[in-house]
């Protein structure tokens, strides 16, 4: 008896989410976030939050998946009290997301992808204990944006950009 209520609430609760595309051809979104780790992180230096801002576009069709391509920025500083030294990372990138619409999930719209950047390492104080250095970079991405309206989401993103972990809000127009 307690195996059938169960499961009648589970299947009540997964048909009432079951329908909608989050995300379509055309649309755009711009997400702000805020995150924590990263690569940079070593022993004896404090970590800033990561802040990060990306656009993306609803480019093409795969089904009923779209594929996204945009852009992004972000920031992240250490501090190095021993060395009286701050590292900022700055990241300049273009990448594109492959939407799972498929999922048919109403409200929620889960993506992974990928980006290819420019990285901005700079030094202030004394740097010379540093190997980190800018250059190309190739990152993996995989996150979700659940809308709460038409057009606000809460937004959770892992990966490799400027923080391991990000949180922030996504902005649909």
């Amino acid at each position: 008896m307690k195996k059938s209520i169960y499961l009648s609430i589970v299947m009540l609760c997964f048909s009432a989410l079951v329908y909608g595309q989050e995300f379509a051809v055309n649309q755009n979104v711009l997400t702000a976030q805020v995150g924590i780790g990263s690569s940079f992180g070593t022993t004896g230096s404090s970590e800033g939050l990561g802040l990060s801002v990306n656009f993306e576009r609803g480019i093409w069709e795969v089904g009923e998946d779209v594929v996204s391509l945009g852009g992004y920025l972000g920031r992240k500083t250490f501090k190095f009290d021993a060395f009286s030294s701050k590292l900022s990372y700055t990241i300049i990138g273009a990448r594109g997301a492959y939407h799972f619409n498929s999922l048919n999930v109403d409200n929620l719209d889960l993506y992974g992808g990928a980006m290819i950047s420019f990285n901005n390492v700079s030094f202030s104080g004394d740097s010379t204990f540093s190997t980190a250095s800018s250059g190309l970079g190739v990152t993996i991405f995989a996150g979700g944006r659940y809308y709460f309206s038409d057009n606000i989401a809460a937004s959770l993103e892992l990966g490799y950009g400027v923080a391991f972990a990000n949180i922030g809000v996504s902005f649909r127009f």
